[in-house]
């Protein structure tokens, strides 16, 4: 397998000669069909989104809040499978540059074959993958494996992790660190944590690796609150309500694009 350069590493260079922070997309595979989440994809990036998450629709999502289940659920009744999420990446690459990545739980990923899925991931042109129920502890041999191919394992540190831990992490990291901005699952929320940005700041002490918060950051103002000490913004849940707003609209994808451009501009 030939190691190639990330492109996540490439875009975190890239915006810092801009002192521009990330944008970072999530939306789940398959919600409402693999067509839309193609066109959205393509969109997002005209529109001037960063990164994409690109999510894996899983039975049992337990780090996610009703609006993501709801969205996963309803890409499993369309019969979305991991195999064809890295097939429409594949597509997808003929045509968009940014980074993508697959967020998904283990049990996918085991069930399709670690070796087989770092293999076929980095094929089709996926650039990191998020698993939140993978400790990078407890799956050293995954996140080795796929680092060594070129396949970024992205690593979580919440609040409650402790220092002796976030040192642990921070030794695996690559990429970037998504940082969780609060306890529970995710969701849009009306206010963010009051320690965030002190937490942040602490992380970024112990790397050089990039920090995104991701949890919760719903709007335009919560987006231009937390880049003024991050990295890089996460959003998804937002996304999933608007297009859950919009789903017998047939402009949903002009609506969704224009949501995220405004996020961009923050």
């Amino acid at each position: 397998m030939v190691k190639r350069i990330n492109r996540i590493d490439g875009c975190f260079k890239e915006l810092k000669k801009k002192k521009q922070k990330a944008l970072v997309i999530f939306i789940t595979a398959g919600y409402p069909s693999l067509k839309v989440t193609e066109k959205l994809v393509l969109e997002f990036e005209k529109a001037g989104v960063d990164i994409i998450e690109l999510g894996v629709p899983f039975s049992d999502p337990m780090a996610d809040g009703p609006v993501i289940q709801f969205s996963s659920f309803e890409a499993l009744k369309n019969n979305t499978r991991l195999t064809d999420i890295i097939n429409l990446v594949g597509r997808l690459r003929r045509k968009v540059n940014i980074p993508l990545l697959l967020m998904t739980y283990y049990n996918p990923v085991f069930s399709f074959g670690e070796d087989r899925f770092i293999k076929e991931a980095i094929v089709k042109g996926v650039d990191g993958v998020i698993i939140p129920d993978l400790p990078p502890d407890e799956g050293k041999d995954f996140v080795h494996k796929a680092q060594r191919a070129g396949l970024y394992s992205i690593c979580f540190i919440a609040p409650t992790t402790s220092l002796k831990r976030m040192k642990i992490i921070l030794k695996l990291a690559k990429g970037f660190i998504y940082y969780v901005s609060l306890t529970g699952v995710t969701g849009a929320r009306k206010s963010l944590s009051y320690d965030l940005k002190e937490n942040v700041t602490k992380i970024k002490k112990y790397t050089q690796v990039p920090v995104c918060v991701g949890f919760g950051v719903s709007c335009r103002e919560q987006v231009k609150q937390v880049s003024k000490f991050s990295d890089g913004v996460i959003v998804g849940s937002a996304i999933i309500n608007k297009i859950k707003e919009n789903i017998k609209n047939p402009y949903l994808i002009k609506e969704a694009v224009n949501f995220v451009r405004g996020l961009k501009k923050a």
